[in-house]
């Protein structure tokens, strides 16, 4: 932050205030895996829209071995699995559980507590909805690779399209209707706005020819990626190396014969 805003704000009878409310900030660490998006994207979409100074470890050399000695270290609040995120002494696990966190120091949620428990809700009801995504390509669980469930796959994502797909989205595409404004809480833009475009791009990825028939009933979903998309910090985010492509091996998969 520019010395002379410091000063402004630090003047003689100014409020006291946190060096988090006046930008200064740490520099975070995410843990994830360095060639997919997953869930870690998440959290990547939501420190690039608040230009946070951030480290992607398992992307660096040595990043996979620090990440997994993270996990395995002695702690009393060990990481599960991968997303995680170190922040100062803090080490904070779940997507949603990390957005939270960062929704609070970088504008991207509202501070009062019940808006704010209600975009973490919002979250929490994505991550139902990414999770059935993963299910169309791994209906009998990971342990098993793709080519292994076939048949079971395509039952499943047939199902996901009839009865998921407009359950989830038509929720959402209610929620904007309804509050009339730019983004889903508001004219302020929250994490959950970010997740919502991640959404949309993936199952775009993943399933083309579906949602090349189904985006003209969730305009309002269509329109809020756009929006989002358009956002300085995450267009120069997309245009980057720091973007990882689409791929067959993370959550938005796309399968030729899923997709017809």
């Amino acid at each position: 932050m520019r010395l002379s805003l410091l000063r402004e704000r630090f003047k003689p009878g100014s409020e006291i205030v946190s060096l988090t409310e006046v930008g200064m900030q740490m520099r975070y660490e995410l843990y994830y895996w360095p060639e997919i998006q997953g869930r870690g994207e998440y959290v990547r979409l939501a420190l690039e829209e608040a230009g946070a100074d951030y480290v992607d470890v398992a992307r660096g050399d040595g990043g996979i071995g620090a990440m997994t000695r993270m996990m395995e270290a002695s702690s009393a609040t060990p990481p599960f699995a991968p997303p995680f995120l170190k922040a100062g002494k803090l080490v904070i696990g779940q997507t949603a559980n990390i957005l939270f966190y960062l929704g609070g120091r970088h504008g991207l949620a509202p501070k009062a507590e019940g808006p704010r428990l209600w975009v973490h809700q919002l979250q929490l009801t994505i991550a139902d909805l990414v999770l059935e995504v993963h299910d169309t390509h791994h209906p009998l669980g990971p342990g098993l690779y793709y080519e292994d469930q076939k048949a079971p796959a395509k039952r499943r994502t047939e199902e996901f399209w009839k009865e998921r797909v407009p359950k989830y989205t038509g929720y959402f595409e209610r929620l904007l209707r309804d509050g009339g404004s730019t983004y889903l809480t508001g004219r302020r833009i929250t994490y959950v706005d970010l997740s919502l475009f991640q959404i949309v791009a993936g199952l775009r990825y993943a399933f083309p020819k579906r949602m090349g028939g189904f985006e003209r009933k969730i305009p309002g979903l269509v329109g809020l990626h756009d929006r989002v998309a358009a956002r300085p910090n995450i267009r120069a985010y997309l245009e980057s190396d720091r973007r990882i492509a689409f791929n067959e091996d993370g959550i938005f998969r796309h399968y030729k014969v899923l997709d017809a």
